[in-house]
């Protein structure tokens, strides 16, 4: 298989994008966009030139792999769909609005042996994957993930909707079982979470001390690591590195350290989660980042979610 046949199923605001890409992946044929919104799905198919749908069920047959893009309490609907008839499935974050929907969709891409990649898309973030080989073991985390309010992910808590990449990150980098999760929070704008924090520790003895809100002035992705001999910070919405590493042993005013710092090109983030998920259906090669992950991120944020009473 040297090309496959795709569609997009959600294309507002962000699955717009996602259409976008797909249209530009030489690997990929566009076979259509689907929209609940008639007249959303046929602006988007005019815009790139392929065929609108209103209904994803009649994509039936026609495509090897979709991107759902849909609603986060649509995702499994659709992505089950498209997994009981032999159809690749890249599924937006959240993965879906429970881990026992997320756990169903697994079973099923695996009984059927077909890709489930779930969007966490900081994985693909130039920042992340210039950084990922330096963090052997954290030992604290910190994360700050502050956004303006945006009615476009108040379908579900800001757990779901914004902490969630982090969780997933946290997760990729520390290998062990949590062993405790603590947390506050409190609507502000909807009636679900709107700002939280948690403090979650792990068995290895890691902590992750993790802030996400979506009702602040400013917007603010920042992520900072400390582990022996080492601190590492992240800005994920500038593309800034810095790590600072004990190169010797203190000895009066010397403080023997070595500072690095980089910055890259913010790149596609984007084009190339999409073009991971072409190849691995092209290639039958693992996804980067699979249904499993999507789904421990989301057993984490419910662990997260049941400390607080709303």
């Amino acid at each position: 298989m040297s090309k496959i046949k795709t569609a997009v199923i959600g294309v507002g605001y962000l699955g717009r994008f996602h259409a976008q890409k797909h249209a530009a992946t030489e690997q990929c044929e566009l076979v259509g966009v689907c929209d609940a919104r008639q007249s959303t799905a046929e602006g988007v198919a005019e815009e790139l030139g392929v065929k609108a749908f209103s209904d994803y069920k009649e994509l039936k047959g026609q495509v090897d792999a979709v991107s759902v893009v849909a609603t986060t309490s649509m995702h499994y609907e659709i992505a089950k769909f498209f997994l009981e008839n032999n159809t690749h499935v890249f599924l937006e974050k959240p993965m879906t609005v429970n881990s026992k929907e997320a756990k169903e969709l697994c079973e099923l891409s695996q009984k059927n042996n077909l890709k489930l990649q779930v969007g966490h898309i900081e994985r693909f973030n130039p920042a992340l994957v210039s950084a990922k080989e330096k963090l052997k073991k954290p030992l604290f985390i910190e994360c700050h993930r502050l956004a303006p309010f945006n009615p476009r992910g108040a379908d579900v808590s800001v757990i779901l909707d914004l902490m969630i990449h982090d969780l997933d990150v946290i997760l990729s980098l520390v290998d062990s079982p949590v062993k405790s999760v603590a947390a506050v929070g409190t609507p502000v704008v909807t009636k679900t979470l709107d700002i939280a924090n948690a403090r979650v520790e792990f068995e290895s003895g890691a902590v992750a001390n993790i802030t996400s809100s979506r009702v602040s002035e400013n917007a603010q992705r920042k992520f900072r690591v400390f582990q022996k001999d080492q601190y590492l910070s992240i800005d994920f919405g500038r593309g800034d590195v810095q790590l600072i590493t004990k190169t010797g042993e203190f000895s009066g005013d010397d403080i023997p350290i070595e500072k690095q710092e980089w910055s890259l090109e913010k790149g596609d983030a984007l084009m190339l989660e999409t073009q991971a998920f072409v190849d691995a259906v092209i290639n039958d090669t693992p996804v980067l980042v699979s249904g499993e992950d999507g789904k421990a991120a989301i057993e984490l944020a419910e662990q997260i979610n049941a400390c607080i009473e709303v």
